[in-house]
């Protein structure tokens, strides 16, 4: 029998952190799963919330603040696509309540299709997807580019991943950067799909090219080498340990 995959409950935006007063604003998509139709897990949202402190922090002074996106349900079921229409939902929401301010979408997993998937909204200014899940070689070579026109992009992706393929978001960006100069990539070498043994390195990275591409801070050397080089060096630059922001 095929599983039902019809969601009733709706999305939902998690607490504001950060500044008191919004000037911009990073929407948090955790990761789900392929095929599911149950309540997301806690556990995936609590994945994200480190980050969202860190770019909540990072951010602050300038106006910065983070939600993390709820989804209605845990699955990406197929053409539904429910994660990216969450993402889409967010967009609207964050627009209602503060205004025309810049978005970035930070998404993981699932999270960081939908982001991908979501950018064509006219509040998104940028796209990370850390780990992007894509189910096949046919999805990433199908996925569509067109919507990252005009958006600054980064991958970032653990060489040794085991739940999604790191071959499969560089082919991705690659036919990202074709339709968008603004794309880079970066490989944590010998890290999983939790990107755990690079943590402090990941988030920092994050955090530069969030508040980079929001606020329009200069970038760290290692982010505009690699918006600037062409494939493959842009889109295979290692992140090197103890990489901070300048």
């Amino acid at each position: 029998m095929a599983q039902d995959t019809s969601v009733t409950r709706p999305a939902r935006l998690g607490r504001a952190t950060g500044a008191p007063s919004a000037q911009a604003v990073a929407l948090l998509l955790p990761a789900g799963e392929e095929e599911s139709s149950r309540r997301p897990s806690r556990l995936a949202a609590a994945s994200v919330w480190s980050l969202a402190r860190r770019l909540a922090r990072a951010g602050r002074d300038e106006g910065l603040v983070t939600h993390t996106v709820h989804y209605r349900c845990r699955g990406w079921n197929g053409a539904a696509a429910d994660a990216a229409h969450d993402a889409e939902w967010a967009l609207t929401e964050v627009v209602r309540r503060y205004g025309d301010v810049p978005v970035a979408l930070v998404g993981t997993d699932v999270g960081g299709r939908a982001a991908l998937r979501a950018a064509g909204h006219e509040a998104v200014v940028s796209v990370a997807a850390l780990a992007p899940w894509l189910p096949d070689a046919q999805a990433a070579d199908a996925e569509p580019v067109r919507q990252l026109s005009g958006r600054t992009v980064l991958f970032v992706h653990g060489t040794d991943d085991e739940r999604t393929d790191p071959d499969l978001s560089y082919r991705l960006a690659v036919r990202a950067k074709k339709a968008n100069r603004d794309v880079c990539r970066f490989e944590v070498h010998s890290d999983g799909h939790g990107l755990h043994q690079h943590r402090s390195e990941v988030l920092a990275l994050a955090a530069d090219f969030v508040r980079g591409s929001l606020f329009g801070r200069p970038y760290s050397r290692p982010v505009a080498d690699a918006l600037a080089a062409p494939p493959p060096i842009g889109l295979r630059m290692p992140l090197a340990t103890g990489f901070a922001p300048a």
